[in-house]
């Protein structure tokens, strides 16, 4: 299982929110470059990078930063999301050597939009359902759909994205621990691999997930824990090559 540092883009700074809250933000680095070089030297085998004033604008902000990272690291799979609304950003993400696309908004409000993109840039896109009590949220989860995740979830895997990252934003950021139950629930539903994310605070949380990975949970994004040092990212990544198998 791949533990992903999450790289989150603020102004062109690597930040932390709580709960999605751009108000409530901490910068730990006015380079992202660098903090990504610190998690690739720690292990990392992926990098995960959100353009949180994409996110809320609805279109790529932080492009020259993403740009960066994915030149400074040319072999390494990147994925990114925020702000990703058409097909020319896939594009140009894609170019610059990104590997994977998210679509989180747009995926909800336009279902139509990722079969489309998973027509043009088949093996490039991962769908972002980020959830409360399994109702699936969207526009920086400032709103609650209607939309079940688990209806949402297998509606993608028809149209053939490369996963889903499930965020439990009840958790997220709150270093409260994992929904373990919540997203082995969606897992079990689809046969897509699965990334779980939210609320991923120590070792603890990497050893349950372990427990499940049988069950299509393939990763999982930490930022705030490796951030403020109650997850050792290097540790949390040796203990989930040694339990679940490196892959």
């Amino acid at each position: 299982m791949l533990l992903i540092p999450a790289i989150d883009l603020k102004d062109g700074k690597c930040v932390r929110l709580r709960q999605g809250r751009m108000e409530d933000s901490t910068v730990f680095s006015d380079d992202p470059v660098a903090m990504a070089a610190r998690w690739v030297e720690a292990g990392a085998r992926r990098l995960h990078l959100v353009d949180l004033n994409g996110a809320f604008e609805g279109r790529p902000m932080n492009r020259d930063v993403v740009h960066a990272i994915a030149a400074a690291f040319p072999d390494l799979p990147i994925q990114v999301g925020g702000g990703i609304r058409d097909e020319d950003t896939v594009q140009a993400y894609l170019d610059a050597g990104v590997q994977y696309v998210i679509i989180g908004t747009k995926a909800v409000n336009h279902p139509g939009f990722v079969g489309d993109l998973c027509a043009e840039f088949p093996g490039h896109v991962i769908v972002g359902l980020d959830a409360k009590e399994g109702k699936v949220a969207m526009d920086g989860w400032s709103k609650l759909s209607k939309h079940d995740v688990i209806d949402l979830a297998r509606h993608f895997e028809q149209d053939g994205v490369s996963a889903i990252i499930y965020t439990d934003i009840g958790r997220d950021g709150m270093m409260s621990g994992v929904n373990v139950e919540a997203t082995v629930k969606l897992a079990q539903a689809v046969s897509i691999p699965i990334i779980a994310s939210g609320g991923i605070t120590n070792l603890d949380d990497i050893r349950a997930l372990c427990a499940v990975a049988d069950e299509g949970i393939t990763g999982a994004i930490t930022g705030r824990a490796i951030y403020e040092g109650t997850l050792d990212f290097a540790a949390g990544q040796r203990l989930a090559d040694e339990l679940c198998g490196e892959k």
